[in-house]
């Protein structure tokens, strides 16, 4: 019930959605003073939600500090990669990456350099009405095309969100009786609710931040002044993301 709820919330905390719904009551309210103070609303919503700078001051805030190679410890037992980074398509049967793929690519980079002996994969369909092709499944049999060797790569396939990653990768690899190592990889944006989760299950892990949204600060006239409808896309997540990290607080997920 939680997965579907989850779901379902995170349409409505959308600010596209919001500024819709502001918008069509400023036009069929009757009431003139509250049509205008409406459209006003919907209109400052659009002008926040739209400018590059803002939303990249706010997810400098959330995102955790990304890493040089130079900084990690070790040569890690495992790298943990969190999916949520493909779809796939039946007709044509191929992969559809989206942009969060560099948690797998630079899993493979930190593989193929020597930082980690062994891939660990962890998630399956986050569908709502598609639990046929399990993420993880699809991208070892990718990993073993590109040459990574099959028995360096381990997945689990069961799980519907990040608390289940932590909880379904807890069963196989058994942080809590063993000494081995662990370098947990996933967006930076999703960082902070990926880590809570794996040390509520008894991880011990370095993290290793991707695609992260927020740099260095650009101090030119696009990013300050001029709209970017992709920017409401970054929101989406990042509301999605603090929302579902408290949520997570609430329940005992973390």
């Amino acid at each position: 019930m939680f997965f579907y709820l989850s779901k379902i919330l995170q349409y409505l905390i959308s600010p596209v959605i919001w500024i819709i719904v502001l918008f069509a009551l400023s036009l069929i309210i009757k009431e003139q003073k509250l049509r205008r103070f409406l459209a006003i609303v919907a209109f400052a919503f659009l002008v926040f939600f739209t400018n590059p700078f803002i939303f990249h001051e706010f997810m400098r805030a959330w995102e955790p500090d990304a890493k040089q190679k130079t900084e990690l410890k070790q040569k890690y037992d495992y790298v943990i990669v969190l999916t949520g980074m493909i779809t796939y398509d039946d007709k044509y049967e191929r992969i559809n990456f989206k942009s969060s793929n560099d948690r797998l690519m630079q899993a493979v980079e930190l593989y193929r350099l020597g930082y980690c002996k062994k891939i660990f994969i962890t998630g399956g369909s986050g569908e709502i009405f598609n639990q046929k092709h399990k993420e993880s499944d699809i991208l070892k049999d990718f990993l073993v095309l590109v040459g990574i060797p099959e028995c360096d790569i381990e997945i689990e396939s069961l799980s519907k969100n990040t608390y289940e990653n932590a909880f379904e990768s807890a069963k196989i690899l058994n942080p809590k009786e063993n000494q081995n190592t662990y370098l947990l990889i996933t967006s930076a944006y999703h960082m902070r609710r990926a880590a809570a989760c794996f040390s509520k299950q008894g991880f011990v892990f370095d993290t290793y931040v991707t695609d992260r949204y927020s740099g260095n600060r650009k101090f030119t006239l696009d990013q300050i002044f001029v709209p970017k409808s992709e920017v409401l896309e970054g929101w989406r997540l990042l509301i999605h993301e603090v929302a579902g990290f408290i949520v997570y607080g609430a329940v005992g997920y973390r």
